[in-house]
């Protein structure tokens, strides 16, 4: 007979045991959604669709995968399962009362494969035992006590959870009805220091394959080592010395270099070598500069033509809320719809908030170039004086550097000269005429390189005597210069003075902040202006709105006005951190009452 359906707990797992009478265990098992599989993994139903059974919406779940420690997921509680009598050869099982509340299990350990089996019938045997959970699984060992249960430890983690299926479940041996040949069974998980080492074993194993496997994709993604650097030798030093005059081998052979100078290959025999492959190196330098020149006159191109581009937007953009102005003027604004009216509102306002911040990168770009301009042409005759101080420096230490690589020459030259005379004792006397040519050939060179180097020497002694005179005329002119501010401060004193008991009145009109009639315009149109913001406004914004009428105006005149007028216009910081702003305000109302 079939129970009604009941909740399974989160360790109650559905498991197929393939029994006496077969058709019964896959009904079961069908009910649970699961395909009735027996011991060597065959399907007991071949049709078996699991779409059909009682739990619909759960995943078939296949009893013979390994569980590796891993709980099965629990089965949503609001699934009902119905449990069927299960009839063994000795015995015969019932289900427990589905009305009742699950069995309770203890925590599972990790790695288990051993359960506790409780509430064995006092007449039953180790052969009943056997024969009620083998169908499980294979049974490695059975501990029974004398108490009615026993632990059951298997060869596999999985087919615990088949063996926890069996908990709850009524037992009877063979017909009898005697209190000794019934009970109830309680399955649950059994904590066992076999199945923890086993466990453990396991992990480590898993530990050591995942170090391994990170060990090979370190090695796959470790960027490959630089290839060994050669020796030196004459014709491996010729073959740098040709690498180093081309651009794209420039960076191995400077390597190369580098690497031979750090090991100390430079002596007297290699010195000449080593300093026409530095000087190789350092001539490298103007063809990086040239290089990075051109870079330069490429950046300069790419802004020329973005200027010119967003000029072009920006005068689309003009005729665009050109567009929309004239759209909401009366003749043209009673002939749309509402709906019409606001679409073309909000896009006025947001074309004319995009056309505004395109003008102020077009104004910063703008202001950026006047200040590299104004720079470039404010010069002062200190500063002039001092950029011919600093040519003056730059070429005597050129001179310097250029006398002490005659100097390493010179030794070089006395080094082989020494070494041409070790050689000349221990050569043949038809070597000796050879050498003697060589002898009077390096002689002639020395020679020539003392008297080169005495000319240079003469000229470094007339640079430093230029240098000291030019220090001591910049001493005269800054002495000047002083005596200059103090007479024109002295003057300028007593004429003010003179000019506030003659006449006061000039005064008052010569400190007039305002100079001319186009000032005086300027300032009543920026006073209407910033009367209609009371908030304020940046100086690009109101620049803005005078360039429109005259488009010569310039930012820095319009702001050196207004720092004029301190009682007119005032000048506040709004916002903090990156967002700080300076916006000019009309305090005219305010300064006439202070005046």
């Amino acid at each position: 007979s079939t129970d009604g359906g009941r909740n399974l707990s989160l360790d109650s797992i559905p498991m197929g045991l393939p029994m006496s009478d077969p058709s019964a265990w896959a009904t079961a098992m069908n009910n649970l959604g699961m395909a009735p599989m027996g011991m060597t993994g065959q399907p007991l139903l071949p049709d078996f669709d699991p779409a059909l059974g009682m739990m619909t919406g759960i995943p078939p779940i296949n009893p013979m995968m390994p569980g590796l420690g891993i709980v099965p997921p629990p089965i949503p509680p609001d699934m009902p399962a119905v449990k069927e009598i299960i009839h063994c050869k000795s015995c015969t099982l019932f289900p427990p009362n589905p009305h009742l509340p699950p069995p309770a299990t203890r925590e599972r350990p990790p790695g288990c494969k051993t359960v506790f089996v409780g509430g064995l019938p006092e007449n039953g045997t180790e052969q009943i035992i056997m024969e009620v959970f083998e169908q499980c699984g294979e049974v490695i060992a059975i501990r029974k006590s004398k108490k009615n249960f026993c632990h059951i430890r298997f060869a596999e983690e999985f087919m615990v959870d088949k063996a926890l299926y069996l908990s709850g479940y009524r037992i009877r041996l063979g017909s009898s009805t005697d209190k000794k040949d019934t009970g109830r069974l309680h399955v649950d998980f059994a904590q066992a220091r076999d199945d923890l080492y086993e466990w453990e074993c396991k992990q480590r194993m898993l530990a050591r394959e995942e170090r391994h496997r990170r060990r090979l994709a370190e090695e796959r993604f470790r960027p490959p080592s630089p290839p060994p650097v050669v020796h030196y030798s004459d014709h491996e030093c010729s073959v740098v010395a040709e690498k180093l005059k081309d651009d794209t081998k420039f960076s191995e052979a400077i390597q190369t270099l580098l690497t031979w100078i750090e090991r100390g290959e430079v002596n007297r025999r290699t010195a000449n070598n080593f300093y026409s492959m530095i000087q190789s190196a350092n001539s490298h330098i103007r063809r990086l500069v040239n290089e990075k020149a051109a870079h330069e006159k490429e950046m300069e191109e790419a802004k020329e033509k973005f200027k010119l581009a967003l000029s072009g937007i920006l005068v689309q953009f003009e005729q665009i809320v050109a567009v929309y102005h004239s759209a909401s003027k009366q003749k043209a604004w009673d002939h749309f719809t509402k709906a019409q009216r606001k679409n073309i509102s909000v896009w006025c306002k947001q074309a004319e908030e995009i056309r505004n911040i395109h003008n102020d990168e077009l104004m910063g770009i703008r202001r950026e170039e006047e200040m590299e301009m104004s720079d470039e042409e404010i010069e002062d005759p200190a500063e002039m004086k001092e950029t011919e101080e600093s040519v003056l420096v730059s070429q005597v230490e050129a001179l310097k550097e250029e006398n002490d690589s005659l100097r390493w020459q010179l030794d070089a030259y006395r080094n082989e000269v020494e070494l041409l005379k070790q050689e000349q004792g221990k050569a043949s006397r038809d070597e000796d005429t050879t050498k003697e040519q060589q002898m009077k050939l390096l002689q002639q060179a020395l020679q020539g390189m003392q008297k080169h180097l005495l000319k240079v020497q003469e000229e470094y002694k007339k640079r430093e005597a230029e240098l000291e005179k030019v220090k001591e005329d910049k001493l005269k002119i800054e002495t000047l210069l002083e005596n200059l501010k103090e007479q024109e401060s002295s003057t300028s004193r007593v004429c003010a003075c003179s000019q506030e008991k003659e006449c006061p009145a000039e005064k008052t009109l010569s400190m007039s902040p305002v100079k001319s009639e186009r000032e005086v315009l300027l300032v009543g149109i920026i006073s209407t202006f910033l009367h209609v913001h009371p908030f304020g406004a940046s100086i690009e914004y109101i620049c803005s709105y005078l360039q429109r009428l005259d488009s010569k105006i310039c930012t820095a005149e319009v702001e050196v006005l207004m720092m004029r007028l301190q009682n007119t216009f005032r000048q506040e910081l709004s916002g903090v951190g990156a967002s700080l702003e300076k916006r000019w305000k009309f305090c005219g109302f305010d300064g006439l009452k202070m005046t």
